[in-house]
């Protein structure tokens, strides 16, 4: 239906037209509700730090509210009948995450429950189609009132939650079939509904997804906590945890003694695709590349700074010894040691000169030599 300026020219009987201008008496009563109901939502869900995709609201429109009553005018005695005058609707991320909400709303608002539908329920184990979680609620006056406004309180109105996907199917099938008050034929609602049953599949999985994801992180820490580090797999994740408990820490102060060096923090991430390319697979092989060589490294850090008066290195250097060590011990020449630099460092000219002189020092390290005794 279209706005009428006069209620009457909207062609219902008497106790609808009524309705309808009580419905315009009550506006700024309705709209204050939606801005406190709204305001209320985003921070319960900021207070519980719950991340959502969409938190709106709305205040059904004049011509909507007619053509409902064109409907169902019968069921209504008052405006205050009509529960979804004022509605808001909160879109998760996630589907059991609308239950967390739900929760939260039970918590904040007075629930009507016995007008309130989950529709998620209503559907049969083999049908698809609209699923979403409507609560019926009232402002308590713990939460708001205001002696000059007290019906604001009585007013009824409608939350809906749901998911991301849950939002995408009832969008579409509103578009596609309800809105356009047309009959639908069978092949389209069927391929309808198989497109619910995708979304909702989908829904299903990245909740899943997501769960075992956590629970993947809780047991990489545990194995933090435990020191079991060969059980930890070497991802971004478990890098970054790593050298957040800074475990170069003992070789990189000795480094710095040598000339009472001030140590610059450098982002240390740049060098995992270096090390998983080095055939590093668990952070246990990290540790394990630590207590081999750690003495190597100290010794190709005292040959780098003897006769200089270097007093700034990198935080990253201790690693980066630990690696050049590594990379000549199995049998790496310089080639390799340009490629290791263009990586952490940046392309550039001078990589493949530095590249020769590492390799040299490396060789005529004490640690290289006396491996080299042993093999003979």
């Amino acid at each position: 239906m279209e706005y009428k300026e006069n209620t009457a020219d909207y062609g219902l009987d008497l106790h609808c037209t009524s309705i309808i201008e009580e419905y315009r008496r009550m506006l700024p009563v309705l709209q204050k509700l939606g801005d406190l109901v709204l305001s209320s939502i985003r921070k319960c869900l900021d207070r519980n730090r719950i991340l959502v995709t969409t938190v709106e609201g709305r205040i059904k429109q004049e011509a909507s509210l007619a053509g409902k009553l064109e409907l169902k005018g019968l069921k209504y005695n008052s405006l205050s009948d009509i529960t979804d005058i004022v509605g808001a609707r909160v879109v998760s991320f996630y589907y059991d995450e609308v239950d967390k909400i739900a929760a939260l709303m039970d918590n904040i608002f007075e629930v009507d429950w016995e007008n309130s539908v989950d529709k998620r329920k209503a559907l049969g184990k083999d049908s698809f189609g609209y699923m979403s979680l409507h609560y019926v609620c009232r402002l308590p006056k713990s939460l708001y009132f205001d002696p000059d406004c007290p019906q604001i309180n009585d007013i009824r109105f409608e939350v809906q939650m749901r998911t991301t996907l849950q939002h995408v199917w009832a969008t579409m099938n509103h578009d596609t079939g309800y809105k356009s008050g047309v009959q639908i034929p069978q092949e389209y609602t069927r391929t309808l509904s198989r497109l619910a049953g995708l979304l909702e599949l989908a829904d299903d999985e990245f909740t899943r997804l997501r769960r075992e994801i956590a629970d993947y992180r809780r047991r990489t820490e545990q194995l933090f906590k435990d020191g079991d580090f060969n059980e930890v797999e070497l991802d971004s994740n478990t890098f970054r945890s790593y050298l957040a408990s800074e475990p170069f820490a003992s070789l990189l102060r000795r480094i710095s003694d040598i000339n009472q060096a001030e140590i610059q923090p450098v982002n240390g991430m740049y060098y995992l695709p270096v090390l998983l390319k080095m055939g590093f697979s668990t952070i246990g092989d990290i540790e394990r590349l630590k207590r081999e060589y750690s003495d190597a490294a100290y010794q190709l850090a005292v040959h780098h700074f003897s006769g200089t008066d270097i007093d700034i290195i990198s935080s990253m250097l201790a690693l980066q010894n630990l690696c050049f060590v590594y990379l000549v011990d199995n049998g790496s020449g310089a080639a390799e040691i340009a490629r290791f630099l263009d990586k952490v460092n940046g392309k550039s000219n001078y990589n493949f000169d530095a590249a020769a002189r590492i390799f040299n020092a490396v060789k005529s390290l004490p640690y290289m030599k006396k491996k080299e005794k042993k093999k003979e």
